[in-house]
């Protein structure tokens, strides 16, 4: 008798994902830049480029550079405005077959609250709140600092798409990110995401100024994966909602780590630049864990519901 195969659906905020492996917000476009590049078809979820209400061009000077196991961005948010992505990016994302989950951001509370309306009207699956990019000099990260400010704008996104599932995207740039994750949810946040990438700078020895024309910028890749990982475990037992853990996930075993420790699903970024196919082959590797070890069901892998814990903390 041919043995069952194992079920890698999930769902995050009461939206069913036919696996745990999700495109990250900036790495991905709007899904078209990388057909022909791998199955998109057969990946859980995407999250669009950051979106704000009206188009913005970005950052100037150098935007990408690369480091010691990862990679730096200062993008900008640079994307086309919400209404454009609705009439010229939506309709080509739904054909695609995976979950899409919009990356709303903005500079101010009121740009927020416009582009939550609008989202809110068209038929992505989840909107991602992004309260923690860190290469924008309003707006962005300022939002996900302090308990108190994250909790009001999720408190406002959350009332103008209320028809919506809301995902917040945390910063681990913020003091006390428990903290924020707790207020978040308090206001309505049906799930976390996280982390957005680590602040951080570089000089250039020839020129004697720093790389980034905005003097810091987003750290990610593999080097950020333990403490991002470490911020997933902590925030499992602060808040009630499902996690989605980003950070340097490059390989089906870092992806279960992230799993194990309990994440509902993860997000996939700066492995997907490298080498396209990354996340396909992600899948694929999860699925062959699961077989080996004998999981029916990937929501069975945290072992954070097993009696190991207690050995895991001594």
């Amino acid at each position: 008798m041919k043995a069952k195969e194992p079920d890698l659906s999930v769902t995050v905020a009461g939206v069913k994902l036919q696996n745990p492996v999700i495109a990250a917000s900036g790495t991905f476009g709007y899904g078209r830049e990388y057909e022909g590049l791998l199955d998109i078809a057969g990946l859980g979820g995407i999250c669009t480029k950051g979106l704000t209400i009206n188009p913005k061009p970005g950052n100037q000077g150098v935007r990408i550079h690369e480091t010691p196991s990862g990679m730096m961005n200062s993008i900008g948010l640079e994307n086309p405005g919400i209404p454009a992505f609705i009439e010229t990016e939506l309709p080509n994302l739904k054909k695609l077959g995976p979950v899409i989950i919009a990356n709303l951001s903005g500079s101010t509370v009121s740009e927020y609250i416009q582009g939550a309306r609008l989202l809110g009207d068209t038929d992505v699956d989840m909107i991602e709140l992004n309260i923690s990019c860190p290469n924008v000099k309003s707006g962005g990260m300022t939002f996900g600092l302090e308990p108190e400010t994250a909790a009001s704008l999720t408190r406002q996104v959350r009332k103008a798409a209320s028809k919506k599932p809301l995902m917040v995207k945390l910063s681990p740039n913020a003091p006390d990110i428990a903290a924020v994750a707790k207020a978040c949810v308090n206001a309505g946040a049906d799930a976390l995401s996280l982390v957005n990438t680590f602040k951080a700078m570089l000089i250039d020895i020839n020129t004697r100024k720093p790389v980034f024309e905005n003097i810091s910028a987003g750290l990610s890749g593999p080097c950020i994966r333990p403490i991002a990982l470490r911020m997933v475990w902590e925030l499992y037992e602060a808040v009630k909602v499902p996690i989605v853990g980003i950070g340097g996930i490059a390989c089906a075993a870092d992806a279960l780590e992230y799993l194990l420790a309990g994440a509902a699903a993860i997000q996939v970024g700066s492995a997907t630049f490298a080498h396209p196919p990354a996340m396909n082959e992600i899948i694929a590797g999860i699925k062959a864990y699961m077989k080996e070890k004998d999981f029916a069901k990937i929501n069975s892998l945290s072992i954070r519901k097993t009696e190991g814990l207690a050995v895991l903390r001594k």
